[in-house]
């Protein structure tokens, strides 16, 4: 399948690095446009065998799957430039948040397949948490599509009306964790740690507690019981955190935009 990502911004340099460097899809078949230069050099630094131009319609006209990684606020004028290229034969995927399926179909074919995808940004390092709706999909280009981004991290089929629920968890989530994971630095600063280390042993830990979940499909309570030992630290710590309302600050944070 060719594949096509308008935009080589953030975003799109994340994905096609991140699809090249997964072996699963030849650079010959991945085209880049932008129409900024130094971001299609960046491009070609990835692999020389990425197609890159400047020209969006060429990009499509060539591509079976089409990639749309460009700020929410340009989607209207892009799609529009491409409506006569973009055939419901082609599958549609926009990384734009906030656009929502009604507002494709206005520049689009009604009927043209489409995919929402939210990504967060560790998908620079092939570690996203990504969310993702289908409309007129199959259940064979779902499952290709939700492989396709799988190599980028971890991928799961959502309805679209979560959507802005999944931006609150995984999208803004991220700086959630990053948020903790300062805090909890600054408080090892206190105890005695300096900063350089301090980060490392709270983002090990970090990404430790989140492995313990992942491989053991457990539930964190249950994870928390193993080193709650009873009169011990971490008790009476996770009780202090409590009484100054952690738990109930990070729902509030999650449900601040909806």
């Amino acid at each position: 399948m060719q594949i096509a990502i308008i935009g080589a911004g953030n975003i799109g340099s994340a994905i096609t690095g991140g699809l090249v460097g997964s072996k699963s899809i030849a650079p010959s078949s991945i085209i880049v446009s932008d129409i900024n230069q130094a971001n299609l050099d960046a491009i070609k630094k990835i692999d020389n065998q990425i197609i890159i131009t400047s020209d969006n319609k060429d990009a499509v006209s060539k591509a079976d799957l089409v990639i749309l990684a460009v700020k929410p606020w340009l989607v209207q004028s892009v799609l529009f430039d491409l409506s006569k290229v973009l055939k419901d034969d082609k599958i549609l995927v926009s990384i734009a948040a906030g656009i929502d399926f009604e507002f494709l179909s206005h520049t689009i074919d009604q009927q043209m397949t489409m995919f929402r995808v939210m990504p967060n940004t560790a998908i620079s390092i092939g570690e996203s948490m990504t969310l993702i709706s289908s409309q007129n999909a199959t259940k064979e280009q779902e499952v290709y599509v939700i492989n396709l981004f799988s190599k980028l991290g971890k991928a799961i089929l959502i309805p679209e009306s979560l959507m802005g629920s999944a931006t609150s968890v995984a999208s803004c989530g991220i700086a959630y964790a990053l948020r903790y994971i300062r805090a909890s630095t600054e408080g090892a600063v206190e105890l005695g740690f300096n900063a350089e280390v301090a980060t490392q042993i709270v983002a090990q830990t970090m990404k430790g507690a989140a492995e313990l979940i992942l491989t053991n499909n457990s539930h964190p309570e249950v994870e928390i019981d193993k080193v709650t030992t009873p009169g011990g630290w971490t008790i009476k710590g996770l009780n202090e955190m409590e009484a100054h309302g952690f738990t109930n600050a990070v729902i509030k944070g999650l449900k601040a935009n909806k």
